[in-house]
């Protein structure tokens, strides 16, 4: 196959060795399959902003911090140094927080670094190794619908634990494979702490999960994942290992 414009650098520079074949195009990004020495990895081109199709991107950045007074003050201009700066900002926000989710324990893809746009990740397969499937491709059993849900709620409740919300968690980024899901696709990912809009998309992220696991065990689409984590965050009682139940007496005066 022609190698992609943007991987070309990488292959001059030897971090990587063989581009084997896309893996998938998404609104915000096009994903390879591309060998590292002998290992089998991913490479993730981010798309730019004229061409992204991430809606009311304002929601998610709001909070981010830039350390560089002169970017600060160029992203708010809208100059072109400030709009390759927010492109910047943008793609690093998704290494940061694989970074950050994998030491906390939310099984991610091992990130290996960002070059020029391009994030190199690890791939990850099922049992066969081909490429995992997203959940939406999945059908489960009652039981394994119970099991999966509960460790994706644990890996919303470590991730806010590590100060962030995925803000566009759904089946469409989750994989799957025998060890179970695993979260991907972050560049929205926002601080807990810092965005305003952080408690409206963890409420949103955990109801578009309940609800797909909730076609395969309906008893899940009445539990309270989402007001029982905020709760704790709010109470600074939350802690990586804590046993949710789902149950949350909701106010109602």
């Amino acid at each position: 196959m022609k190698t992609p414009k943007r991987l070309q650098p990488l292959l001059q520079d030897g971090l990587i060795d063989e581009v084997i074949h896309p893996l998938m195009s998404g609104k915000e990004a096009d994903v390879f399959v591309v060998r590292c020495g002998s290992e089998i990895r991913c490479a993730k081109i981010y798309k730019d902003a004229v061409k992204r199709s991430f809606k009311k991107a304002a929601q998610y950045t709001e909070g981010r911090k830039v350390r560089n007074s002169r970017r600060a003050r160029a992203m708010e201009k809208g100059s072109r140094f400030g709009r390759k700066q927010q492109e910047e900002t943008w793609q690093n926000a998704e290494v940061d927080a694989l970074y950050r989710l994998f030491r906390a324990g939310v099984r991610v893809p091992e990130p290996y670094g960002c070059f020029d746009g391009v994030l190199l990740m690890e791939l990850i397969t099922d049992e066969d190794g081909a490429s995992a499937p997203r959940l939406n491709d999945v059908t489960m059993s009652e039981e394994q619908a119970r099991e999966d849900h509960a460790q994706v709620m644990q890996y919303v409740l470590r991730m806010l634990c590590a100060g962030l919300v995925h803000g566009d968690l759904s089946e469409f980024n989750v994989l799957v494979n025998d060890e179970g899901p695993v979260i991907i696709d972050l560049p929205q990912a926002v601080d807990a702490a810092a965005n305003n809009n952080a408690r409206a998309m963890l409420e949103r992220d955990v109801k578009n999960m309940s609800d797909y696991y909730g076609m395969f065990a309906p008893e899940l689409l009445d539990t309270h994942y989402a007001h029982e984590i905020w709760a704790l965050f709010e109470d600074g009682e939350l802690h990586p290992d804590h046993q949710l139940s789902g149950h949350f007496e909701l106010d109602t005066h």
